[in-house]
């Protein structure tokens, strides 16, 4: 099952995080979100453990707990939605002026 885990402290490690959630069960990974430009964390992450009643009981122990001076906000996590816009950055003009009328030069 894989775990949210919010209002992490920006200085804990994901061995820090691990070593909490292996007190109720094998973990078999955990990432902690960082931005891309300055490699910092940004306050979650998440764990996947092996077991889904292991994983239970480390959501119900870890949700609201005080770790690293926050109080951690820990769930299932949900599937990651789609977000509407789809990047790209040119606009999508294709070259063509834009609304109803057409540039005059």
């Amino acid at each position: 099952m894989k775990i949210y885990v919010g209002n992490l402290a920006y200085r804990t490690t994901e061995d820090d995080l691990r070593q909490e959630f292996e007190k109720y069960g094998a973990v078999s990974q955990v990432d902690i979100i960082t931005d891309r430009e300055t490699n910092r964390s940004k306050g979650f992450g998440f764990v996947e453990m092996l077991d889904n009643d292991q994983a239970n009981a480390a959501i119900q122990a870890l949700d609201g707990q005080n770790v690293g001076d926050r109080t951690l906000k820990v769930n299932e996590a949900r599937p990651k939605t789609p977000r509407p816009g789809g990047g790209g950055g040119f606009g999508g003009g294709g070259g063509r002026p834009r609304g109803d009328r057409e540039r005059r030069y």
